[in-house]
């Protein structure tokens, strides 16, 4: 049994002469909403506010940004304006020890709780010889 692996499925197909669904539908409701305000409002004023609504639905339609559609470009800066800008860290204070063999063997038997962190010390040579000091006599 052959199948037909389907390829370009990025490519949308086109429904209406030239354009795909999504451009005839930003082209229409661009076109409808124009009308709409040549038959409510005087020329001038159409042709004031027309004009702006019409390049925003062709950008719709045709116009990408680093191969992406404009409406997610215009989707992300709403998104962006929209959210908090404030962005604040706090920093939480670790809690340090002093490990005795007790210690160690209360943490093997599950009796220690709380997270052991290190004190640290000037040489890192000091503290890696402590830490496999302290796994070889745990196991």
């Amino acid at each position: 049994m052959r199948f037909q692996v389907p390829q370009f499925i990025e490519i949308e197909s086109k429904l209406f002469g030239p354009l795909t669904w999504k451009q005839f539908v930003y082209l229409a409701g661009g076109a409808g909403l124009i009308f709409l305000l040549y038959v409510v409002l005087p020329f001038p004023v159409v042709v004031f506010l027309g004009l702006p609504i019409g390049g925003f639905v062709i950008a719709l339609a045709f116009y990408k940004v680093n191969n992406q559609p404009f409406i997610k470009i215009v989707e992300h800066g709403l998104k962006y304006y929209a959210s908090p800008k404030i962005y604040l860290w706090k920093k939480e204070k670790m809690k340090t020890a002093s490990f005795t063999v007790s210690d160690a063997r209360r943490q093997r038997e599950g009796v220690m709780q709380e997270e052991f962190i290190p004190k640290l010390t000037k040489s890192r040579l000091k503290d890696l010889s402590w830490s496999l000091d302290i796994k070889s006599k745990i196991k």
